[in-house]
């Protein structure tokens, strides 16, 4: 291979799994209710869509409880229109709970990825390719707030997956607590989570 041949390969751009998956792409994210699932789901759509400009529709499902119940958004990204806004077979699922992991694992495509928090996965389920990352840990000792491991999760798939830019999802996240208290705490989560995505896409690749 020459010294060209070897810049050209060096500098042509690798497709995010957005581009790789041509038509659609379903991503489900699911924990319990009270972790910001909804949340989650809200801003990962809008950074999707108003950011890096692609079609998106989003859909959200509630336990039975307010607080504590089984809570799932879906992100649909799509080159066309969008005729079914829940997930039919999983792209990606980000899962805080062990009861997410294993409801949902079963429904991903055979190349794709669950992205769970490492106490959601006690046992292996189905054949989707698993990454478990202490968000929730990180978390509570980091910033004493456990609430803040969606933000960190939001972070850390935009490195370690680059299906969201950073830009448009840290855009999506400070106008979304631009007026709150809790901005400076937010911003300093999501970037801890594009820290730790980085490390991990070292460590897999």
């Amino acid at each position: 291979m020459s010294h060209q041949d070897k810049r050209e390969k060096k500098n042509r751009k690798k497709k995010t799994p957005i581009e790789e998956h041509l038509g659609r792409y379903d991503i489900r994210i699911s924990g319990a209710g009270g972790q910001g699932i909804i949340s989650t789901g809200m801003l990962l759509g809008e950074a999707i869509s108003i950011g890096d400009g692609k079609n998106v529709s989003q859909s959200q499902s509630y336990g039975p409880e307010a607080r504590g119940g089984a809570t799932r958004a879906d992100i649909i990204v799509s080159d066309g229109d969008i005729y079914f806004p829940e997930c039919q077979e999983i792209d990606l699922l980000v899962a805080f709970t062990p009861e997410a992991y294993e409801k949902y694992s079963t429904a991903m495509k055979p190349d794709g990825i669950i992205v769970a928090d490492k106490n959601a996965v006690n046992i292996m389920v189905g054949q989707a390719k698993v990454v478990t990352v202490p968000f929730i840990e990180i978390a509570t000792k980091k910033f004493k707030r456990p609430i803040v491991a969606n933000i960190i999760a939001l972070g850390f798939i935009s490195t370690f997956l680059g299906i969201v830019s950073q830009k448009s999802i840290k855009d999506a996240v400070e106008d979304r607590f631009a007026s709150s208290s809790h901005l400076e705490l937010n911003m300093k989560a999501i970037e801890e989570g594009f820290k730790l995505g980085r490390e991990y896409k070292k460590k897999f690749s």
